[in-house]
C-alpha cells in the first residue's frame, strides 16, 4: 500500500473534483484507490502503481484547469484512459495544440490522440481520409482547418459538400424549392461555419464565391484549384461519384474525405465508394488514412458508451455470422462427400 499527497490550489479544487466530488469518485472507482481531501492537502491511498497513475491524473487536471479554466468529464475520462495506456504527459500537449479559434474566442484543438494524429495528417498530406463514428470531431477539425488555411491566404477557396442521400425520407417529402430541399443536409456544415467564422463573414464570403456549400452532384464537370475541399458523409457516396469526386481536384488544393462505415443510409446491396476508396487507394503516396474510434468521442461521455456498445454487437454480429457461413460451408461439403 502507498499513500501519496498532493496541494491542490483552493480555487480549481471543484475543478478537478467536480461537483459533489463526481470526478474524485470516477478515479477511485477507475484506479482502485481512495481520495481523502482536507482543505488543499489530497491524499491518495491505494496499490502503488495505482496511487501514481491517479496522481498523474489529478496533477493533469489541475493543469488544465490552469489553462483553461474548466475541467470536463470528457477530460477526466481521457486523461484516465491515457494513465490506464501508461502515457500520462500526452494530454498535456494536445492541450498546447490549438488549430484556431471560434468567433466566441474559444480555442479549437484536438481533445485525443487519434485527433492530433487527424489533424498533423491534414498539415502534412494532400488528401486525407478520416474515418470514424460519430462525435470524434472529424468534420468540425477538417472545418477549422479550412477555415484557418483560408484566413491565412493558403487557399483562395472554401468547398464543402455532401451526398444528399435521404435517409428514410423522400426530398419531395421537404417543401420549398431544390436549395430548400438540399439545405437539411447541409445543415452540420453551416452550423460549424457559423460556430467558427461567425453568420457575418461566412455570408460576405459566400456572396463572393469564396465559400461554397453544395451538394456532391453539383461537383460534376468541375476543377477545383487553390481549393480547400471537405467531402462530408462520404460513406453514402457510390463507387462512382468518389471516383468523380477524386477527380475534380486540381493544383493548390487540400481535400479531406470524412465518413463513419457503420452508418450508410445507401440502398441496400449498393456498394459504399468510401469503402472501395479506402481499399484501392490504400498504397497512393501523399493521402492519409486515420481511423477514430469510441476513444476519441468528444460529445457526451454516453454517446462513448453508446459508440462502444454498437462497435461490440457488431463485432459480435459478424462473429455470428462467420459462424453461421462455416457451418453451412461445411454441410455443404458432408453432402457432396456422400
Amino acid at each position: 500500500m502507498l499513500e501519496q499527497s498532493i496541494n491542490i490550489p483552493a480555487m480549481h479544487s471543484v475543478n478537478v473534483f467536480g461537483r459533489f466530488d463526481e470526478y474524485a469518485k470516477k478515479i477511485e472507482k477507475t484506479l482502485k484507490v481512495s481520495i481523502v481531501a482536507r482543505e488543499s492537502e489530497v491524499k491518495i491511498i491505494g496499490q502503488d502503481k495505482a496511487v501514481l497513475m491517479a496522481e498523474g491524473v489529478i496533477n493533469t487536471l489541475i493543469e488544465l484547469s490552469k489553462n483553461n479554466g474548466v475541467v470536463t468529464e470528457q477530460n477526466v475520462d481521457y486523461a484516465l484512459a491515457l494513465a490506464l495506456e501508461q502515457n500520462q504527459g500526452a494530454m498535456l500537449e494536445l492541450d498546447n495544440d490549438i488549430v484556431c479559434r471560434t468567433i466566441a474566442g474559444k480555442p479549437i484543438k484536438p481533445k485525443t490522440l487519434g485527433q492530433k494524429h487527424y489533424v498533423d495528417e491534414i498539415k502534412n498530406k494532400m488528401i486525407v481520409f478520416g474515418i470514424g463514428p460519430a462525435g470524434t470531431g472529424k468534420t468540425y477539425l477538417a472545418m477549422a482547418m479550412a477555415i484557418n488555411a483560408f484566413k491565412n491566404n493558403e487557399v483562395g477557396r472554401i468547398i464543402l459538400t455532401r451526398p444528399a442521400i435521404e435517409a428514410g425520407e423522400k426530398l419531395g417529402f421537404l417543401p420549398g424549392d431544390l436549395q430548400s430541399k438540399v439545405d437539411p443536409y447541409l445543415r452540420p456544415l453551416y452550423d460549424a461555419l457559423f460556430q467558427i467564422m461567425g453568420p457575418e463573414s461566412f455570408n460576405a464570403n459566400m456572396e463572393k464565391g469564396l465559400i461554397e456549400v453544395a451538394p456532391l452532384a453539383y461537383m460534376r464537370g468541375r476543377t477545383l484549384d487553390n481549393a480547400y475541399i471537405i467531402l462530408d458523409e462520404a460513406q453514402n457516396t457510390t463507387p462512382a461519384q468518389m471516383k468523380m469526386f477524386l477527380t475534380r481536384i486540381g493544383f493548390g488544393s487540400k481535400v479531406i474525405i470524412t465518413g463513419d462505415q457503420t452508418q450508410k443510409d445507401l440502398p441496400k446491396d449498393t456498394t459504399s465508394g468510401l469503402d472501395v476508396a479506402l481499399k484501392v487507394l490504400s498504397g497512393v503516396e501523399d493521402i492519409g488514412f486515420v481511423h477514430l474510434n469510441n476513444k476519441d468521442v468528444v460529445r457526451h461521455p454516453l454517446v462513448q458508451k453508446i459508440v462502444k456498445a454498437y462497435e461490440e454487437y457488431e463485432e459480435k454480429e459478424e462473429r455470428r455470422k462467420k459462424k453461421i457461413e462455416e457451418g453451412a460451408r461445411y454441410n455443404r461439403k458432408r453432402k457432396t462427400e456422400r
